[in-house]
């Protein structure tokens, strides 16, 4: 099971929404992370073949998937940041009007909806309409609409914006659950929604993969040092214009900083130990001087 994306290209008039993209992604959980506007959409909306590329291409088992059309798309699942639903249709319902626009059979239908309303926790809420859902619920909804062809490629596009922490922790523990035997794709602006789940993080800025590896691989390749570092409260914005600052708490009159910088940035500073946080920081977070990287 392999999807390798080579040189992929997508152009609106001048601009290069993603921007010669290429990797290969197999069994597993990657987590495309970046800010709003790097190109992440756009990239798994091609993956979904809901775009063609600009150039480039994208295979599946070594072959096309927009040559392969609708067996390509029987083995996908796919949440859009937003998906479509009719909002007096119950969540028993709903699931089984996607049912058979996916092609299942109804006794198929019936058996999937009721195993997946269970795994994603929603068993009782069936007869609910959709519109009486709470943002979290729907979000699950959207999941179990995505695997109910049973998918092997399960692609999640900011599947947990607007979430409060409890349903975040709830969706990260399904997506793990559902992760074994797929390649699932999820897509954040959100560092904790990926860093202790995803098997290889994929860091997307401008419409490039600027840097990808594991949690592990890319906290130990910063090229800079994390420093913590404890000063008056009155000369915290001195160094938050000199420096990339990911923490600032306050204690005692005190404001005790965390810093990314190469060099010491105080003769008090003690260096701390990189987590994933701090390089989405250095590759998205400002300039010292105020000035976007």
């Amino acid at each position: 099971m392999k999807l390798e994306i080579e040189n992929l290209t997508k152009k609106f008039q001048d601009v290069a929404a993603v921007d010669g993209v290429s990797c290969t992604l197999t069994t597993g959980v990657y987590g495309l992370l970046g800010v709003n506007g790097a190109g992440k959409t756009t990239l798994m909306r091609m993956l979904c073949t809901l775009l063609k590329p600009t150039e480039g291409r994208i295979l599946w088992d070594g072959k096309d998937i927009f040559e392969l059309d609708g067996a390509y798309r029987r083995v996908l699942g796919y949440l859009p940041q937003d998906f479509g639903f009719y909002p007096d249709f119950t969540v028993r319902d709903y699931l089984r009007y996607i049912s058979s626009i996916k092609g299942l059979r109804p006794v198929a239908a019936r058996q999937r909806t009721a195993l997946l309303l269970q795994q994603v926790g929603l068993e009782k809420a069936e007869n609910k309409k959709m519109k009486k859902l709470s943002g979290g619920m729907k979000r699950r909804v959207g999941i179990a609409q995505a695997m109910l062809n049973d998918p092997r490629i399960l692609i999640l596009d900011e599947p947990t914006a607007g979430l409060d922490p409890n349903e975040r922790i709830r969706f990260r523990n399904l997506i793990s659950e559902l992760a074994q035997d797929r390649l699932v794709l999820l897509s954040t602006h959100i560092v904790s929604d990926i860093e202790y789940i995803a098997n290889e993080i994929l860091l997307m800025k401008d419409g490039k993969i600027c840097i990808a590896g594991t949690t592990e691989e890319l906290t130990a390749g910063m090229p800079e040092q994390v420093w913590r570092v404890s000063v008056p409260r009155n000369e915290a914005a001195s160094y938050t214009k000199r420096y990339k600052v990911s923490n600032i708490k306050t204690l005692h009159g005190e404001a005790q900083l965390r810093i990314l910088s190469v060099e010491r940035p105080a003769d008090n500073a003690v260096l701390e130990e990189a987590v994933l946080e701090d390089v989405f920081l250095h590759y998205f977070g400002e300039r010292a001087g105020g000035g976007e990287e």
